[in-house]
């Protein structure tokens, strides 16, 4: 018998979303007293709750949701537990080669359980998820590659640390200074500006998107769910990852969901 868990976030107009992007709008048309059915319309970016990414979202003519194979979105793989990490950590692939197997061509998934700091988890603080998540250190790019992996995910508003997004680097200037906040935070963690900059520099900027897409490295921001259940952690198991057949879509909203056989 395979038992279904659901990894995905909740989705509606109270969900995060990403600085400089549109909300997601929810709103009837129609009234089951007036109309005699309930209807509904939205407005929204892509980038809202869990969704896929695909290279398109950084590449001129990079592959679109309705081009990815299907192959590539189901399939072996692993939930690596790093639910220990604390605000704005970086965590490297030996830390998740220490923790469980991962084999060529595997679906990838993290947990690092920041999806309980969302709208909908348990200890919602939306600055916490978004300004001070942590994040890989950019040699992940490369380890990756050399994995064969087509789909990785976290539980997380980006697969990049703050200090390789705007959040860390220009969020708020003139304003809020949000990025001030975040740099400051981790030239103490770090050991000081010098530190920062040399663990965090220009060229790792949105490292997870721009040197991934390019070959077909992709994935799913914003994952949770059942994914902190303990009999997930640090196993082998199949993963689903269903976004809607978007032609032309340069990302999707997705359900990602672990299979699991029970004796």
């Amino acid at each position: 018998m395979v038992k279904l868990y659901d990894l995905s976030q909740p989705l509606n107009q109270d969900a995060p979303f990403w600085p400089f992007y549109p909300p997601f709008e929810v709103k009837y048309f129609k009234r089951k007293s007036e109309h005699g059915v309930n209807a509904q319309y939205i407005q929204t970016s892509n980038h809202m709750g869990t969704h896929l990414d695909a290279p398109r979202h950084f590449v001129t003519k990079g592959r679109t949701i309705d081009q990815i194979p299907l192959e590539w979105l189901y399939g072996d793989g692993v939930i690596v537990d790093l639910s220990d990490l604390d605000e704005l950590d970086v965590f490297t692939p030996a830390m998740i080669e220490e923790r469980v197997e991962v084999r060529e061509g595997d679906i990838l998934f993290i947990h690092t359980g920041w999806h309980q700091y969302a709208q909908f988890g348990d200890d919602a603080d939306e600055e916490k998820y978004i300004h001070r998540h942590p994040g890989p250190h950019h040699s992940i790019c490369d380890w990756l590659l050399e994995k064969k992996i087509h789909v990785w995910g976290v539980d997380m508003i980006s697969t990049d640390h703050p200090m390789n997004l705007p959040i860390g680097r220009f969020l708020g200037k003139g304003g809020l200074e949000h990025w001030q906040k975040v740099r400051n935070q981790c030239e103490a963690k770090f050991g000081g500006s010098d530190a920062v900059d040399e663990l965090f520099p220009p060229e790792a900027y949105q490292l997870t998107h721009n040197a991934l897409f390019p070959y077909d490295c992709m994935h799913v921001e914003n994952l949770g769910g059942q994914i902190g259940a303990p009999e997930l952690q640090n196993r082998r198991i199949t993963i689903g990852v269903f976004p809607w057949l978007f032609k032309g879509g340069e990302a999707a909203f997705c359900r990602a969901v672990a299979f699991v056989e029970e004796d």
